[in-house]
């Protein structure tokens, strides 16, 4: 398997990115304005999708970045660049955030590198779609549930003994944690668990200083999509969203800017919602 961004897919090429069209778009708004000024950032699956959009914009904002992926070289030069362009340093560490001992290095060396852990974003998630329940195999959900939450819990272990207070947490979950997905049945699930672990830390971590918020992204367009789903699904994709349209990465991302510095400062618990309009409850 091969991870795509914010999500890991079957039998693709890396750097699937350049053949989409149009290509995601990753780039900053608007000038910076410091809000990341002096923070190191952990970003899960930052090499394209939300990923990258993110790291880029906390780039620009100012955090020197770390990103982790899973075997997309390409894509993970493309957004160090992208992350270099901004005036900021970035590195990448490749693995698989399903192993706990290399969420354990990859924190490490972080802070090796940097000195300090400030902002952690768990992004990184997998994803398989099938027409039939019964289609899903024992080991398609094992690795959908290690990928995309165990994943996570393995890198807030990792992350917690160089967390100090100030400190954020942001696990990037979905709409289809409140909605479903046909298709996507142990993908939803995993996203769901993703929701309630977000809640259940910011309890236990609110005593530290430590805040936990999590972002909901509707259809956003990043190279899982033409990926993991048929041609069909792909022509319409964001079409039934209320604004009638998929969004894009550079869309998701100032939601977890928001969470990640101080203007979130008195928020913990939530879910941020860029979703294009769906209906659904915090």
């Amino acid at each position: 398997m091969t991870q795509y961004s914010d999500d890991r897919v079957q039998d693709q090429q890396p750097g699937l990115e350049h053949e989409m069209d149009p290509r995601p778009d990753y780039a900053p708004r608007y000038p910076g304005s410091g809000r990341m000024e002096g923070k190191v950032a952990l970003i899960t699956g930052g090499d394209s999708g939300i990923g990258r959009a993110t790291a880029v914009l906390y780039a620009r904002e100012g955090a020197r970045v770390a990103i982790l992926y899973k075997d997309e070289d390409r894509d993970a030069e493309d957004t160090l660049e992208a992350i270099r362009a901004e005036g900021s340093e970035g590195i990448a560490i490749r693995g698989d955030v399903g192993d706990r001992a290399l969420c354990l290095s990859a924190v490490a060396e972080t802070v090796e590198r940097f000195g300090k852990l400030d902002v952690l974003v768990n992004n990184a998630a997998e994803q398989h779609a099938q027409d039939r329940f019964e289609d899903v195999s024992e080991d398609q959900m094992e690795a959908t549930f290690r990928t995309n939450i165990f994943g996570q819990m393995f890198m807030v272990q990792a992350a917690l003994p160089h967390l100090k207070e100030g400190a954020a947490i942001i696990g990037v979950t979905s709409v289809t944690a409140y909605r479903g997905q046909d298709l996507l049945i142990d993908y939803s699930a995993t996203k769901g668990a993703i929701l309630s672990f977000v809640r259940a830390m910011a309890s236990k971590l609110a005593d530290r200083g430590i805040r936990v918020n999590g972002v909901a992204p509707g259809p956003i367009w990043t190279p899982l999509i033409p990926a993991s789903f048929p041609p069909d699904k792909v022509e319409d994709f964001g079409k039934s969203s209320t604004m009638g349209r998929p969004g894009q990465p550079n869309e998701v991302a100032p939601s977890l800017l928001f969470l990640a510095c101080d203007d979130s400062s008195f928020m913990t618990g939530h879910v941020l919602h860029p979703d294009g309009g769906a209906a659904v409850a915090d």
